[in-house]
């Protein structure tokens, strides 16, 4: 019993890369490159000459990937029963139920369910079910922390984005309203009605333009608004993203500083610390040349604070 539990925490060291040594770093290369070759052949595959070449390659790889994948999620499942087996509260399940309800859980579940589902219900639409297997793609996050900085980010700018998205839809009513009773009557087969000139009003907004030239004077600067509106609203959550970004880059490096200074404190560093260290270093995606930065800037001090001292 003694020897599964550290064969299973092993097994989450490994798939967590809670421990940064070559066997976590080849899982984790194995299962990018197995993910950036799934994309790939995906896209090839849509190509209907290069699909009738390789059908059987295709699906053999696809064979391939999905017990592989099924593999990661079944050993994740069973091995996150280790997260919060020695808290006090901990138990297998707690683990458990976090990896599963979370994204990566959803995403490394989603990767593999529409092989499955083909072979459950064999007249199901293959283009959707390509559609579900293209989602692998989001199982390379789990290795970078920009789509974590950009879901933080987010987060902590939702009040500035709720703000820009009432005005959106507020600018939607009216600026639609407005389109439907200037041109509704000059071009009923254009906006037959208020959500006809939502349509157009999405449309204008997301691509610059709706589509449908005005036949009239007001509805030609009412256009001219509504593309001005766009450009405002696009560079609004342009703005609140990079600062929010920038920020969260920027708490990230001084949560590892704060790390490394506590570390330093005492002026010891041992093997544990520095193992921790490499763990976090590995979970915020610091790079090298910042953690050097970071060391040098902390050496500096110290050199600075001694000669003062002195």
């Amino acid at each position: 019993m003694a020897s599964i539990q550290r064969i299973r925490r092993r097994a989450y060291e490994i798939m967590d890369g809670a421990v940064p040594d070559k066997y976590s770093h080849f899982v984790e290369v194995f299962v990018a490159l197995l993910v950036v070759a799934n994309v790939i052949g995906i896209i090839l595959e849509s190509v209907p000459e290069i699909h009738e070449a390789f059908e059987g390659y295709f699906h053999a790889f696809d064979l391939f990937s999905v017990a592989v994948f099924s593999v990661e999620f079944v050993m994740r499942v069973w091995s996150y029963g280790e997260k919060y087996l020695h808290d006090e509260d901990g138990s297998e399940w707690k683990g458990r139920k976090e990896y599963l309800f979370s994204f990566y859980g959803i995403i490394d579940f989603v990767s593999t369910v529409p092989f499955y589902l083909q072979l459950i219900f064999p007249g199901a639409d293959l283009r959707v079910l390509r559609m579900f297997r293209l989602l692998r793609i989001f199982k390379l996050s789990r290795y970078n922390s920009a789509f974590d900085d950009m879901v933080a980010a987010v987060k902590a700018e939702r009040d500035s984005f709720s703000s820009a998205v009432f005005l959106l839809f507020i600018s939607c009513l009216l600026f639609s309203s407005l389109i439907y009773i200037i041109e509704g009557h000059k071009q009923p087969e254009v906006f037959p009605s208020i959500p006809a000139a939502m349509h157009w009003f999405v449309i204008t907004i997301v691509a610059g333009w709706g589509n449908v030239d005005p036949v009239t004077f007001v509805g030609t600067v009412l256009v001219i608004f509504t593309q001005i509106l766009s450009i405002a609203l696009a560079a609004i959550l342009t703005g609140v993203v990079s600062t929010a970004y920038t920020a969260q880059v920027e708490r990230r490096q001084a949560m590892y500083e704060m790390e490394v200074r506590s570390v330093l404190a005492d002026g010891v560093v041992t093997e544990e610390e520095l193992a921790n260290l490499k763990i976090m270093q590995a979970k915020l995606g610091m790079s090298d040349d910042q953690v050097a930065a970071i060391a040098a800037q902390i050496e500096e001090e110290k050199k600075l604070s001694e000669s003062g001292n002195s």
